[in-house]
């Protein structure tokens, strides 16, 4: 029975049992204290534990679930694994216990044709708490179960709470036997590592509030729940491993097609070797995961989830690497999972597009980390062994060298160097990495407080009855009192003028910089004559804004009234870059893909920089299409709202959050044209999106690994770009003395004619520079035994002078040993190359040796292979010198041998 049937057999049996079907939540967990989704249940915590009303009193679901703690054991046992489905039917004060075990047995046991499992009963054990007498009862009165076959154990294994105080109970488990071939009989309290006896599925009976939570067996029972809740959950891979007579969930139907797909791959054979059956499951794992993770959103990171999904994707191309197969992999995997997983989540194949699009550009780029790291640690640990010792320890520092500069995670380090036997450093790793964090936390802080001690802001913020008042998304202007003073990042009382200060008003319409708006300019005039201009707004702390900038005339003083000011102008024009931001965020979203999704920004005045998610470039068509997007509902006049709500209803109503972000209980979503963009945001924007006057997306460009940045104008710089790519078409026109429509086809013709003249000159330095070949043959000297010749060229190529090099090497032959040398310098910078005949390699002179002592006087590096190599400098003038050196190198050697 395939895995897809048994799924939608068990929705369709608790469906008709009265049950909501209720879909899988994402992967991404809605606990914040978790990554992940980690069991079938934790959609449902908030139920179970009266935190809400459930909106049913009984639902069943097919849970998603991925769980990494034992990421390193996957693969190494048939039990491991990532990613695994749960399926659970749950009551809300309906039924009970006896319903609950009715309705197991009967799904697990009925007949086929009923749309049931149809598992022999004969099969089955199951196990209760010892001291639930109840439900040992109702296993024998209910399905007949014998005594032998009903075994009791303790808190341990068979009661389950939430580890904190509230709802608890006692479970009872049900076990299939697999038979004499898996091990003794005796059932699960024998098969301590369930081998033979498999638990299959887990009967939660929460009956009862506990208190005093000191560990998972000790607590304090405080009485019976007056609405008793059931909570239960079968592993859906494991019955599907069972019901198909495999041996394990890695050979079910939605995973051992990727196994075959690498043994294709690989020409191994799964089956035949420990090691390479290792890796086949790791892929065959790992690749799964990754799929369903990326098809909930998650993308590629350093950190959270997006580090796991990155972890699962490197872990793969690295377990194929190791079965032989260095060229790209997922290409091939990814379609066979997606195929595979499709019946049961027909989604993926809707989206497979933008999902394997995001799993090919990661495994690109690991190949290339791959390499270079791969290359760095080998080394390093070469060095280690031929150093001896009895424990082999790689330094942390060149662990966190190759984690910063090669991208190489520790995880893998780790991993790595015990394949080869070697332990690494890990503690003074990660000290290093500590070391970075605080430095890049210090930078942060600093940006926020401006050089000056947290304290002091900490000491401020005491002494205020609550948080700033922020009054700018309605005034520009506002009646405030000095509440906070600090002059040279201390607290004063008073300051008199001219000195940099930085105050805290009682209430403020100065918008301090956040979520990429760039905050406010203006002045603070107080009524005892002191003047304040205002260039910058920060919140070094939650609650406090700092208006930071000089004070240039009176004395300013602590409970001092006065007015705030704005510059109404530059408000204006951040407000449209921050609204023709959302547009742009939704634009992409409708014609590149919803998972195009916003990495960070900066709206400054009539300028936008949008940093986005994607795998690949943004096509310049697709640009194009966005920017006429962005401008025709800019013509449309849109209204644009604010409204206050809370963050589940907000998300409900389709609201886009920043991922990473962090919202608070209620959040403000503003929206544009009602339903079209919809954002969480604490920014400032226009009233209607014709205000913005106009937007000109000036290019794309990548800013790291999986992450795009668009530049855009908005308003007068958008209108002020526009008139100088006028003026500039104009001036191009005239000088080329056609229209303007012609000016492509006109510019193309003149690059094509220039590019042929450039052949034709580099042919004819070429031809120059090879015409002299035959003349530095004949008179190439003799240094020892050694024909020299160190040429230079003058301005020329490095692919013309490998050429002539090449040639005279050629035309001297191997009849004694031969060196030739040319340097010449191309674009001001030198640059040498060198070739050996076989003769003079055998005499030991080797061209990447020589081109190094070359390179070093040009104040440079370079290398290459015993017979050619090549290098270069920044000092042409020294090319003369370095040639020198080159021919002094082979006849200290001449004279040495």
């Amino acid at each position: 029975m395939r895995t897809a049937e048994i799924r939608k057999r068990w929705l369709d049996y608790f469906e008709a049992q009265g049950h909501a079907v209720v879909p899988s939540a994402s992967l991404i967990s809605p606990d914040p204290s978790t990554l992940f989704t980690i069991a079938g249940m934790v959609p449902f915590i908030p139920y179970m534990t009266a935190q809400q009303t459930p909106p049913w009193k009984r639902a069943t679901s097919v849970q998603k679930c991925v769980r990494t703690l034992d990421i390193e054991d996957v693969g190494k046992t048939t039990r491991h694994g990532t990613f695994f489905q749960m399926n659970g039917n749950f009551s809300f004060g309906d039924y009970f216990k006896a319903d609950a075990i009715r309705m197991a047995w009967d799904f697990l046991t009925g007949p086929l044709d009923e749309g049931k499992l149809g598992i022999d009963p004969d099969k089955l054990w199951v196990t209760v708490y010892y001291e639930d007498d109840e439900a040992r009862q109702l296993w024998k009165d209910i399905v007949g179960l014998p005594d032998e076959r009903i075994q009791g154990l303790g808190k341990k294994d068979n009661y389950w709470s939430t580890g904190q105080p509230g709802p608890a109970g006692p479970c009872s488990e049900i076990f299939y036997d697999r038979g004499a071939a898996y091990g003794p009989d005796g059932g699960p309290l024998i098969d301590e590592g369930g081998d033979r006896f498999v638990e299959i599925w887990n009967l939660v009976f929460m009956q009862y509030e506990i208190d005093e939570v000191k560990s998972k067996e000790e607590f304090r029972v405080l009485g019976e729940l007056e609405n008793k809740n059931i909570d239960t959950g079968m592993g859906l891979e494991r019955v599907a491993f069972l019901l198909q007579g495999k041996d394990n969930m890695y050979e079910i139907d939605e995973v051992f097609p990727v196994i075959e797909a690498a043994e294709k791959l690989s020409g191994k054979t799964y089956g035949e070797n420990h090691d390479d059956d290792v890796r086949m499951r790791v892929v065959a794992d790992h690749v799964r995961s990754a799929l369903m993770i990326i098809g909930d959103g998650v993308r590629p990171s350093n950190e959270g989830r997006g580090y796991v999904l990155r972890r699962l994707l490197r872990r793969s191309v690295r377990a194929m690497r190791l079965l032989g197969v260095d060229g790209l992999a997922l290409t091939s995997l990814l379609p066979v999972s997606k195929d595979a997983m499709a019946p049961s989540y027909p989604e993926l194949a809707t989206n497979f597009e933008q999902i394997s699009a995001v799993a090919y550009a990661e495994e690109e780029a690991f190949r290339r980390t791959l390499a270079s790291g791969t290359t760095i640690l080998d080394t390093a640990v070469a060095n280690l062994k031929r150093q001896g010792g009895t424990e082999l320890v790689l330094p942390g520092d060149a662990a966190f060298q190759l984690h910063d500069t090669y991208g190489f995670p520790i995880d893998l380090t780790l991993e790595m160097a015990a394949e080869q036997g070697v332990q690494v450093d890990e503690k003074a790793f990660r000290s290093l990495m500590q070391e970075q964090r605080t430095r890049a936390r210090a930078d942060a802080i600093a940006k926020r407080t401006g050089g000056a001690d947290v304290a002091a802001y900490e000491a401020l913020e005491k002494e205020l009855t609550g948080p700033v008042e922020f009054l700018g998304y309605t005034q520009t202007d506002a009646s405030v009192r000095v509440t906070g003073l600090l002059s040279g990042g201390v607290p004063a009382p008073a300051v008199a003028a001219p000195a940099e200060v930085e105050v805290v008003l009682d209430r403020t319409p100065f918008y301090a910089e956040a979520g990429g708006q760039l905050a406010d300019h203006g002045t603070i005039v107080l009524d005892a004559g002191a003047t304040i201009e205002v260039d910058d707004v920060q919140r070094p702390i939650k609650g406090l804004s700092v208006h930071r900038g000089r004070l240039i005339e009176g004395t300013v003083a602590l409970g001092d009234p006065g007015t705030a000011q704005i510059d109404t102008a530059r408000r204006k024009a951040i407000s449209r870059a921050h609204s023709a931001t959302h547009m742009i965020h939704k634009a992409l979203h409708e014609l590149v893909g919803p998972d195009r999704t916003q990495a960070g920004s900066e709206n400054a005045p009539s300028r936008i920089r949008f940093d986005f998610r994607s795998p690949s470039a943004v096509p310049g068509s697709a640009l194009s299409e966005i920017e006429e997007r962005v401008n025709e509902r800019l013509a449309d006049n849109l209204e644009v709202t604010d409204q206050l709500m809370p963050i589940a209803e907000a998300r409900a109503a389709g609201a886009m959050a920043l991922f990473g972000e962090k919202y608070g209980d209620v959040v403000r979503v503003v929206s544009i044209g009602d339903e079209w963009s919809r954002e969480l945001c604490a920014g400032t924007h226009v009233k209607q999106t014709g205000q913005l006057g106009r937007v000109t997306l000036l290019g794309e460009s990548s800013i790291g690994s999986g992450v795009r940045r668009v530049d855009a104008l908005v308003g007068d710089g958008a209108y002020g770009f526009q008139a100088r790519e006028h003026a500039l078409v104009g001036q191009l026109t005239g000088l080329l003395n056609t229209r303007a429509e012609e000016l492509p086809d006109r510019v193309g013709s003149l690059v094509s004619r220039l590019k042929e003249a450039e052949k034709e000159l580099a042919a004819m330095r070429q031809g120059q520079l090879l015409a002299a070949a035959g003349k530095l043959a004949a008179d190439a000297p003799r240094v020892g035994d050694v024909r020299v010749i160190a040429h230079d060229a003058g301005e020329a190529q490095a692919d013309d002078l490998r050429a002539l090099v090449l040639d005279v090497r050629s035309r001297l032959g191997e009849a004694e040993p031969v060196v030739a040398a040319a340097g010449g310098v191309s674009g001001g910078r030198p640059v040498v190359v060198v070739v050996t005949n076989a003769a003079a390699r055998d005499a030991g002179y080797k061209a990447g040796d020589l081109v190094r002592t070359a390179a070093q006087t040009l104040g440079g590096g370079g290398g290459g292979k015993p017979d050619m190599a090549q290098g270069g400098g920044t000092d042409p003038a020294k090319l003369g010198e370095a040639l020198a050196g080159i021919a002094e190198s082979v006849r200290l050697a001449a004279v040495g041998a």
